[in-house]
């Protein structure tokens, strides 16, 4: 599993100066990042990934408000990104199962679009599409359900386990459809400037990891954090690379 880390945990840096914070990244020992915001950034990346031996193969853009979602995936191709994730649909698709089978049905389309372009679409979720409300199952279970095979997930597992659902039996009942996950920590109250770095908080991670020996990447995020960032995405990786020399051992 390559160790990727999503850029929005260091997004202040990065707005101020994106060559500095991918350097600074780079010198942590990351290869690869998962971009935010692709379209706004898709030029900065373009000149800056290589300048720092980095590469981004998977990326967040708002595919199901795109206008114009052919542009996207013609830009994430040129960037070389494999999987371009749609990171939030509002908590209101996800109430009713009518709403959810018409989020599948809509990124299944877009995975058609994707497909010429030599991408695939993937969802990332936070903490609502993970609670049991349909009768102990979430909804990302009922979208699993209606979803085109060419459509992958990346499981958030701490807003998973913020939202009651334990990520490591989550990925054990949806299996191969989950192929990248977002590892976070902290204390499962949810509130993000209470994130920690990885071993640091209440997530089990390496059960995670246990759970998932298939999963291609495996992607360090914090939405929020009360302290230095950088340090903090530093402990991370360290945390991470021990967790799966044990894992693999």
């Amino acid at each position: 599993m390559q160790i990727s880390v999503q850029l929005y945990s260091v997004r202040e840096a990065f707005t101020a100066d994106p060559a500095d914070t991918l350097r600074r990244l780079a010198e942590i020992g990351f290869t690869t990042v998962e971009p935010y915001g692709l379209m706004e950034h898709a030029d900065a990346l373009r000149e800056l990934l290589p300048q720092y031996g980095l590469t981004a193969p998977s990326a967040h853009v708002s595919l199901l408000g795109a206008e114009d979602p052919a542009e996207v995936f013609a830009t994430a191709a040129a960037l070389g990104v494999r999987t371009v994730i749609e990171p939030h649909w509002n908590r209101e698709h996800w109430t009713h199962e009518d709403d959810i089978r018409a989020t599948a049905e809509r990124l299944g389309e877009l995975a058609g679009i994707a497909s010429q372009n030599g991408v695939r679409v993937g969802y990332h979720n936070h903490d609502f599409e993970a609670r049991p409300t349909f009768e102990g199952r979430c909804g990302l279970e009922v979208l699993a359900d209606h979803l085109d095979p060419r459509v992958v997930l990346e499981l958030d597992t701490f807003w998973s386990a913020v939202g009651g659902t334990d990520p490591a039996a989550l990925l054990e009942r949806l299996g191969q459809r989950i192929q990248l996950v977002h590892l976070k920590d902290g204390p499962l109250h949810g509130e993000v400037r209470d994130q920690l770095s990885l071993g640091e908080g209440e997530m089990d991670v390496p059960s995670i990891l246990a759970a998932a020996p298939w999963l291609t990447l495996g992607v360090i995020e914090f939405d929020g954090h009360d302290g230095d960032i950088f340090e903090a995405v530093s402990r991370s990786y360290a945390v991470l690379t021990h967790y799966l020399r044990e894992v693999q051992a």
